[in-house]
């Protein structure tokens, strides 16, 4: 089995979020399954300084970017088809909001990469599942929007404690199209008409533990939607 994991660049505030990447790949081989890392040739929005949280004036691109944490094995999107891999993860980091979709900047009014959303529809037709993580069910709700498709997510639970405005998500997923549903750190969703998976990870105030365990909870409902 081929899962293909899409990264949005290096670094939680401007890219891919390393540890929920790490927790991903890891969790791929422990299904014994391969992972096929996949990112995009552009600039991402801005590079942030992970420090101070300030933006720094350079450029960097999401493809070399995310080459650190495939250490150097990763495909172009574009050389990628829905035959290539049997699913889809798509780690969270604001990548998913600056790079992968402009969500961070104008919410459900934003915009996603062509080349992201043909390739999430072309999977979806075909039947093939996707798992996003954290953030990432943004990417998710702008590539099916519009569509036929009727699709459930989690973004996280407001009865438990958040760094982000967890309610201000859940009007945004829904104005998209999508059906959201509450769910804690240790609880993953799973839409088996639609084959999506969905887990909070650190949209939650979590620990990396318990990330870890909500990845592994993901990608195992992942591999039985294969």
């Amino acid at each position: 089995m081929k899962i293909g994991v899409l990264l949005s660049g290096c670094g939680v505030y401007d890219g891919a979020e390393i540890q929920e990447s790490v927790f991903t790949l890891l969790a791929i081989e422990e299904i014994q399954a391969e992972a096929v890392c996949i990112s995009i040739d552009k600039n991402q929005y801005h590079v942030i300084n992970h420090l101070n949280g300030e933006e720094m004036q350079e450029s960097r691109n999401m493809l070399i970017e995310s080459a650190r944490i495939s250490r150097g094995n990763i495909k172009n999107i574009n050389d990628i088809t829905p035959a290539d891999i049997d699913a889809l993860v798509i780690p969270g980091g604001f990548g998913s909001a600056k790079n992968l979709t402009n969500w961070a900047f104008n919410g459900p009014d934003g915009e996603i990469l062509p080349e992201v959303k043909l390739l999430l529809v072309n999977l979806m037709n075909i039947g093939k599942p996707i798992a996003a993580l954290c953030v990432s069910p943004v990417v998710i709700a702008k590539a099916l929007e519009g569509s036929t498709f009727n699709a459930e997510v989690t973004i996280g639970t407001t009865k438990e404690k958040s760094p982000y405005n967890i309610l201000d998500f859940i009007k945004g997923l829904e104005k998209s199209g999508l059906k959201t549903e509450m769910k804690s750190i240790k609880e993953i969703n799973v839409d088996p008409i639609n084959k999506i998976v969905t887990a909070p990870c650190y949209m939650m105030d979590a620990s990396i533990l318990e990330v870890r365990k909500n990845i592994r909870s993901a990608i195992e409902a992942l591999r039985d939607l294969v």
